[in-house]
């Protein structure tokens, strides 16, 4: 069986509807960045939405950071603790962090890693429509902030093997 990297980075958002594509273009720039430097603690992963499928993504992992854009919120970027919290989205098509988290400790009776959700503003999120100018903006400064978490979850990993 595959070893699983202690740190999941997961980008979600549709790429056709403007801003809502922050998620998988900081995924994929990261995923670049992880390329070229040969770092294997740390796996990404992207999609549309958060499913129930993903609770199976965060077995044996330490920490998983989860990046999404928000409408409205803190520009340039934030970063929250995720806590787990039973809400209704487990039985629809799209799952909230809380509630991925609580699926995950009611499903396997552990508590779920430590997950932190960043989220970076969008302001315009229909179809065909290009990122704006403000959210690339954002996301430059979310992906400096980005590197550092990796930086620092990446360090912790190595002191836990």
């Amino acid at each position: 069986m595959k070893e699983v990297a202690p740190v999941l980075v997961i980008g979600y958002g549709n790429p056709a509807r403007g801003d809502d594509a922050v998620g998988p273009v900081l995924a994929e720039r990261l995923e670049q960045w992880l390329t070229d430097s040969a770092h294997v603690d740390i796996e990404v992963l992207t999609d549309f939405q958060l499913n129930i499928e993903h609770v199976l993504d965060l077995a044996g992992r330490r920490r998983v950071l989860l990046i999404d854009a928000s409408a409205g919120g803190q520009s340039p970027f934030e970063c929250v603790r995720v806590e787990p919290e039973s809400d209704d989205s487990h039985t629809t098509h799209a799952v909230s962090p809380r509630g991925l988290l609580a699926t995950y400790a009611r499903l396997t009776s552990h508590t779920p890693p430590r997950t932190e959700l960043l989220c970076v503003p969008g302001r315009s999120f229909e179809l065909g429509a290009p990122m704006s100018e403000e959210a690339r903006r954002d996301v430059e400064q979310a992906w400096r902030f980005l590197r550092q978490w990796c930086e620092q979850a990446m360090t912790e990993s190595i002191d836990h093997a």
